[in-house]
């Protein structure tokens, strides 16, 4: 008889040590969320709809200011850097690779030729983007947060590259556009990869 009666308080002593394990183990892994002190933070007109694609070069930037029209120019004048930046660097991957698949005669002179072409008509071109997203904030302190994202067409930039290029006196002769729109879309498929 006696094993009749440690049979059941065994069983409840095994539940209990259980159910109070679940207890404990729910109670820690509270613990650690409370630990970090982490708030999710939403960026406006920001995310994989704001990025780059194969058609599409787009940044997004801020401005901060007491007044809401210099903030919006803040915004704009970022997020212009953020993309002249991008295309400048991409830009220069598809002169490195083009001028190295050519036989020209003199590599530098092409190349820095390229590059002073290439920034003409990427300042030009900025004059042409698309704002996409424009939100504006004001902060706890009074200040005004202006969130932009704009975007630009590669077609477009392409074309004018190619219209720059083309005419060019000491290039015209060497310049090959199939070859150079092959090396183009190849280096804005790495861009679109890469989720800049």
């Amino acid at each position: 008889m006696k094993t009749k009666i440690y049979k059941p308080l065994g069983l409840l002593l095994a539940g209990a040590v259980i159910f109070g394990s679940t207890f404990t183990s729910c109670k820690s892994s509270k613990e650690v969320t409370d630990v970090k002190n982490e708030t999710l933070i939403e960026v406006y007109c920001s995310g994989p709809d704001y990025r780059s694609d194969k058609s599409t070069f787009r940044a997004n930037a801020t401005g901060e200011s007491t007044d809401m029209e210099i903030a919006r120019k803040k915004a704009s004048s970022n997020s212009k850097a953020a993309l002249a930046s991008q295309i400048q660097t991409t830009i220069k991957g598809v002169t490195d690779n083009y001028v190295n698949s050519r036989e020209f005669n003199n590599v530098e002179e092409v190349e820095e030729r390229f590059e002073v072409l290439n920034r003409e008509v990427v300042n030009q071109q900025l004059n042409n983007v698309i704002t996409i997203c424009e939100k504006i904030t004001q902060t706890k302190s009074g200040t005004y947060k202006c969130y932009m994202a704009i975007e630009m067409s590669v077609d477009a930039l392409e074309e004018a590259l190619n219209n720059k290029l083309s005419r060019d006196q000491r290039l015209k002769i060497d310049y090959d556009y199939e070859k150079y729109k092959e090396t183009f879309d190849k280096e804005m498929e790495k861009l679109e990869n890469s989720g800049y």
